[in-house]
C-alpha cells in the first residue's frame, strides 16, 4: 500500500500531520511526503519516509509557475502510482483534485481542508471575485467518487458542502490536528503577584497581532506588571507579515516581551495564565488553541470560524469579535480580575481537549479513512 501525502511545505507537515504519517508507516504503508522542503528533508528521510520536492509557492505566483506546479503534481502521481493520496491545505487539495481528472485509474483521494482562507469570508470586490473562481475550482477538484473531505470546523463544512454538492458519506469533521495529551499536561497556575498572557503564531496581520498589541497597551495601563508574551517569527514569504522593526519598537516601549521562535510551547503555556489568538484568518481549528486547552489554560480568542470551534464560550474561554482590540482587552481584564474563573475554565478546557483533541483519536480516524477508501476501491 502506497500513501502519497502532498502538502505545501515541510514545517507545516511536521507540526500538523507527522503523527498520522508515522502511524501509517507502522501500519505497513510505504509513505511518500511531497512538498516544498525548507529544513526537514533529511529528518524525514531518517524516519523512513520517501521525500519528493514540489515547487509549491505559499505567497501566490505567476500563472506559468502554477502551471509548472500542476505538471509536477501530475508527473509525481503518474510515477508513484499511489494506492491513496492525502492532500493537505488549499493548493495541494485543488491541484491534486484537478490533476486526478486526467487519470483513467481512479485513485482514492483524501482532501484535508485546514481552513478556507480569507476569500470565503471577506467582502471586498477582489475577495468576491476570487471566491467565485475558487468555488468553481473546488467543485471540479472535489468531484471524485472515491474521496473523503476532512473539515476542521462546521463553517468550512457548510460552505464547501454547498459549493461542491458533497454527500454525507463524502465528508468527516475532525477538529484540528490534535495534541499529544501526554506532552501538553494540565498543571495548576503558578502563584505569582502578576499575570502572564501568551500569544503564539505566525506573525501575520490576520492572526490579530495588531489587536493584541492594542489590547496589551490597555492592559498595561491598568495592570503595569502584566507580562504579555509574543511568540513566533515574521513570515517573510507572506506580504501581510508583521515586520521585525515593529516588534523591536513594541519591545522597546515595554508593551510585550518577544520570545521569537520556541520549541518549548508546553512549558511556556504551563507557565502562563491566559493564552490568546485573536485571529480573523480563515483558520481550520488553530493548533495553538488546542494545545492551550490541553494545558488547561483559559483561552481568549475570536468568534471567527475555527477559533470559536476551539473553545466553549464562557466555559473554557472567552470569544470576542474579530479585529476588536478593545473587546480583547476587556476579556483579558475580566480574566485577570477573576482567578477562580480562570481556574475553572482551565479545568474544563482540559476536559474539552481530552474529549475533542486527543491526537491518538485523530490519527486513528485518518488510518480508518485510508482503509475505508481502499476497501471501497477493492
Amino acid at each position: 500500500m502506497k500513501l502519497l501525502l502532498i502538502i505545501n511545505v515541510d514545517w507545516f507537515f511536521v507540526s500538523h500531520r507527522l503523527p498520522i504519517a508515522v502511524e501509517a508507516l507502522k501500519s505497513g504503508y510505504d509513505v511518500t511526503i511531497a512538498c516544498h522542503f525548507t529544513k526537514h528533508k533529511q529528518e524525514l528521510i531518517n524516519m523512513g519516509f520517501n521525500v519528493v520536492e514540489l515547487p509549491f509557492s505559499r505567497s501566490g505566483g505567476s500563472i506559468s509557475n502554477e502551471l509548472r506546479t500542476l505538471k509536477a503534481v501530475r508527473k509525481l502521481i503518474a510515477s508513484e502510482q499511489p494506492s491513496v493520496i492525502h492532500a493537505v491545505t488549499i493548493k495541494p487539495v485543488l491541484y491534486v483534485g484537478l490533476v486526478l481528472k486526467t487519470f483513467k485509474k481512479k485513485i482514492p483521494f483524501v482532501a484535508a481542508i485546514s481552513g478556507l482562507g480569507y476569500v470565503f469570508t471577506a467582502n471586498t470586490f477582489r475577495a468576491k471575485l476570487t471566491k467565485f473562481i475558487a468555488s468553481i475550482v473546488y467543485k471540479v477538484a472535489l468531484a471524485h467518487q472515491n474521496k473523503m473531505v476532512i473539515f476542521q470546523n462546521r463553517s468550512d463544512e457548510k460552505i464547501l458542502t454547498e459549493v461542491a454538492s458533497l454527500k454525507s458519506n463524502d465528508k468527516v469533521l475532525i477538529k484540528g490536528s490534535g495534541a499529544d495529551l501526554s506532552v501538553y499536561n494540565h498543571t495548576s497556575e503558578i502563584k505569582r503577584p502578576h499575570i502572564k498572557i501568551a500569544m503564539a503564531c505566525r506573525l501575520l496581520r490576520e492572526k490579530g497581532v495588531y489587536q493584541y498589541i492594542e489590547a496589551a497597551k490597555i492592559v498595561k495601563g491598568q495592570f503595569p506588571n502584566t507580562e504579555l508574551l509574543l511568540i513566533g517569527t515574521p513570515d517573510l514569504e507572506n506580504p501581510n507579515t508583521v515586520k521585525q522593526s515593529e516588534i523591536d519598537i513594541w519591545v522597546e516601549e515595554g508593551v510585550i516581551d518577544y520570545l521569537g521562535h520556541r520549541n518549548d510551547i508546553p512549558a511556556i503555556f504551563s507557565d502562563v495564565n491566559i493564552v490568546t489568538l485573536p485571529s480573523f484568518y480563515g483558520e481550520g481549528v488553530p493548533k495553538v488553541l488546542i494545545e492551550a486547552a490541553a494545558c488547561g489554560r483559559a483561552i481568549v480568542t475570536t468568534t471567527n470560524p475555527g477559533c470559536s470551534d476551539a473553545i466553549i464560550n464562557n466555559v473554557t474561554g472567552l470569544a470576542v469579535p474579530p479585529m476588536d482590540g478593545l473587546s480583547l482587552a476587556d476579556a483579558f481584564i475580566q480574566l485577570i480580575n477573576n482567578t477562580e474563573q480562570r481556574r475553572i475554565m482551565g479545568v474544563k478546557a482540559r476536559a474539552f481537549a481530552e474529549k475533542e483533541f486527543d491526537v491518538k483519536a485523530v490519527v486513528d480516524t485518518h488510518i480508518k479513512i485510508y482503509k475505508g477508501l481502499l476497501d471501497n476501491k477493492l
